[in-house]
């Protein structure tokens, strides 16, 4: 009868390794029975394998495993797990060489495919050809690459060939909708979101996925007001604004999806892009229905689309459309989400090259504009004589009075 052994395998090790906090642990147990770990009090919680939890910890424990693909998509597997399968087999189905490590009880690495060499040479490798089995493992690995790009990691050539391969063998299409998100918002959280849409796009899955986003290469913008000229180029200079400035995920939507109308406009009239506002709303809807994007993020993705371009010209408009902005945008009721507005709006003019830390005063005089329209009220006695519309007149009245003094005179 084999001995049962207990590894920490994967993230954990890998974050140790590297200094990193680590976030949560899960283990790999190699010669047992499912029936041997419930006699000792582990709960089973597995579907399709065995992954059990420990009874006083919570984390989990799974079976050490063999997978075999037998159809298209990440769905298309099948596990075959006994007391024979080796640790060296199980972490053979591994994505990528640095999470195909794992730790002995006596703190001996057990590192079989060079995952701590990868570490050093700060490269995403694939162990293995079988990672071409599992689509998901593209989303994974540009994910990781946004994630860990701060510390000066990158993906392997031959590994990015491979997701290209499996690209272009239309792996990437057979990929749930509730999957792709699932890893976006992951990725969007990172601190370096941009590169998860970069590698995605360099292995060709970008156009697959996001096909409103990828349509935004090589769509040109003045260079008077875009140093970086492209579209594709600025959006993810937004994206990565925002991530710098530990912005929500509504507002890293946003900005991720606020120049989707550029793609739409009229290719004679490039550089120039009236009506782009508008232009990006069905695809933000699209974008949003397909992936099941949450309801939050693709209202402020379609208020930041609309009303950008009005936000960055606030110090010309007059009381009257200033006023209407505040109204259109529902700024009284949802003064947060306002706030949210101005940074991805901060995020697109600051989303350029060189011009990182240029003044950005509108979001100040929109804050202060807000501030002094909300501080109407009106009294009881200003009520008198006043029913049902008339009082909303009043207010309205009052309001334009309020923010009339703060604009900025004009040349």
């Amino acid at each position: 009868m084999r001995t049962m052994q207990v590894y920490l395998v994967g993230g954990a090790v890998r974050d140790r390794l590297l200094g990193r906090p680590v976030r949560e642990r899960d283990w790999v147990v190699v010669g047992a029975e499912p029936a041997q770990l419930e006699r000792d009090g582990y709960q089973p919680v597995g579907r399709e394998f065995p992954v059990f939890l420990h009874p006083r910890t919570r984390e989990e424990y799974a079976l050490a495993r063999l997978e075999r693909k037998v159809g298209p998509g990440y769905r298309g597997f099948t596990t075959r797990f006994s007391p024979d399968v080796t640790l060296e087999e199980d972490l053979r189905r591994r994505d990528l060489t640095v999470n195909a490590m794992a730790q002995a009880e006596d703190g001996q690495i057990i590192d079989p495919y060079g995952g701590q060499a990868d570490l050093a040479a700060r490269l995403l490798r694939h162990v293995s050809e079988a990672f071409v089995e599992d689509p998901v493992r593209i989303l994974r690995v540009a994910r990781f690459a946004a994630s860990y790009a701060s510390l000066g990691f990158s993906v392997a050539d031959e590994t990015l060939a491979l997701m290209r391969r499996m690209t272009e063998a239309g792996e990437v299409a057979a990929l749930v909708p509730e999957r792709v998100w699932q890893e976006t918002a992951r990725a969007l959280g990172e601190a370096r979101p941009e590169v998860y849409f970069e590698v995605l796009r360099a292995c060709g899955a970008l156009a697959v996925i996001f096909p409103e986003i990828d349509a935004l290469y090589g769509v040109p913008l003045p260079p008077r007001w875009h140093p970086e000229v492209d579209t594709g180029v600025h959006v993810m200079l937004t994206l990565r604004y925002a991530a710098d400035h530990d912005a929500p995920a509504t507002v890293r939507f946003a900005a991720l999806t606020h120049d989707l109308g550029k793609a739409l406009t009229p290719r004679e009239r490039w550089p120039s892009h009236h009506g782009h506002e508008e232009l990006g709303v069905p695809l933000i809807e699209a974008i949003s229905d397909r992936l099941k994007v949450p309801n939050a993020q693709r209202e402020l993705a379609i208020l930041t689309t609309r009303n950008h371009t009005l936000v960055h010209r606030a110090r010309e408009l007059t009381p009257a459309t200033l006023l209407k902005l505040l109204e259109t945008c529902d700024a009284f009721r949802r003064p947060d989400r306002f706030g949210e507005l101005l940074l991805a709006c901060e995020a697109d003019a600051r989303g350029r090259t060189g011009l990182e830390n240029a003044p950005y005063p509108q979001a100040a005089y929109l804050r202060g504009v807000l501030a002094a329209a909300a501080g109407v009220t009106l009294s009881a006695q200003d009520r008198a004589g006043l029913a049902g519309p008339a009082i909303g007149e009043e207010i309205r009245r009052r309001r334009l009075a309020a923010i009339t003094p703060l604009r900025p005179a004009q040349p």
